[in-house]
């Protein structure tokens, strides 16, 4: 039996029918596996000169699909990390210090073995590969993009391509993304806040009418593509994420779907970032979501499959 730690945001908030972590654990409990979970925030480690430690506080639980009573807890202890089979990283971000924080701290342990603790996503690779700028190592299958704090620079930008995107660089969800037209008086106020706000530069895209027809999300194991549904924006919102609103429909993997993750999914692989999804709209992609990436319910529900069981086979295959 597989002792299993997830690293998560408060399992007692969760929507059950859309949480793809939720999704992993009722797989993972089915299998047998012991499930433990615990807050990044109890994440701690002790060292001295005898022995080092990565410690966690939270508690062992069962979960169902109940809504309402979907977690049952056991009594908080603090356990050592190295003492499980498989952690899985699943906190949303912001990806700030404090997550790459978590990142250095399960870097530490990471590994097949004795004393070791097989992580999901591998955390050095999440650290490296923060997800609008990782997928610019593939500018072939991006649309055109800036990243710069430099506002003479996304000026000349805007006078290029007219209809842009703005979004922070480190942010999620859809939360702060603006479409500025050529005609609009308000890129500069826009530019002033954002940078008054944070230190950090911006992304800047160009704007791709094939929004209006949704944004696709693949979720990728291994590597490998299992499946895709299409994120549709509300009426009036150029936004397809679903945290903001965005509705789910079905949608079958195009050529140029394959295309694209033929070209990244060795990459994914070979870095150990096992669960991933991305983000395509129209031909390009736009982003590589390696942190706690969403759509495993969803796409359960569209294609009669059980993603999640996809997920933990590859992890045994690893673990074995």
């Amino acid at each position: 039996m597989l002792k299993i730690a997830v690293q998560m945001d408060p399992l007692e908030n969760i929507n059950i029918n859309g949480d793809s972590t939720f999704a992993l654990m009722l797989e993972a409990q089915a299998r047998g596996y012991e499930l433990f979970v615990y807050s990044v925030d109890t994440l701690s480690l002790c060292s001295n000169s005898n022995s080092k430690k990565i410690t966690a506080r939270g508690k062992n639980v069962t979960v169902q699909r109940i809504q309402g009573n979907h977690a049952q807890f056991g009594e908080e202890k603090t356990v050592v990390l190295n003492d499980f089979d498989v952690l899985l990283m699943r906190q949303d971000p912001p990806f700030d210090m404090g997550y790459i924080t978590a990142t250095h701290l399960l870097e530490q342990i990471h590994g097949i073995g004795k004393d070791k603790v097989f992580v999901v996503n591998n955390p050095a690779s999440v650290r490296n590969a923060p997800e609008k700028i990782f997928a610019t190592l593939w500018p072939q299958i991006m649309p055109p993009t800036l990243i710069t704090r430099d506002i003479i620079a996304i000026r000349e930008f805007r006078a290029e391509y007219k209809d842009i995107i703005i979004k922070p660089l480190y942010g999620n969800g859809g939360i702060g993304v603006f479409r500025i037209r050529e005609d609009d008086e308000n890129l500069n106020s826009l530019l002033e806040m954002q940078f008054a706000a944070s230190r950090e530069p911006l992304m800047i895209q160009r704007y791709e009418p094939a929004v209006r027809k949704g944004d696709k999300r693949v979720i990728l194991v291994d590597g490998e593509p299992i499946g895709a549904i299409n994120r549709v924006p509300q009426k009036g919102d150029l936004r397809s994420n679903m945290h903001v609103g965005g509705v789910a429909v079905k949608v079958e993997l195009t050529q140029r779907d394959k295309e694209i993750c033929k070209i990244i999914g060795p990459t994914l692989k070979q870095q150990g970032l096992i669960f991933v999804g991305i983000d395509v709209l129209g031909d390009y992609l736009t982003e590589i979501n390696v942190t706690s990436p969403t759509g495993l319910q969803e796409l359960d529900r569209f294609n009669q499959i059980n993603s999640a069981a996809m997920i933990w086979d590859v992890i045994n295959s690893y673990v074995r």
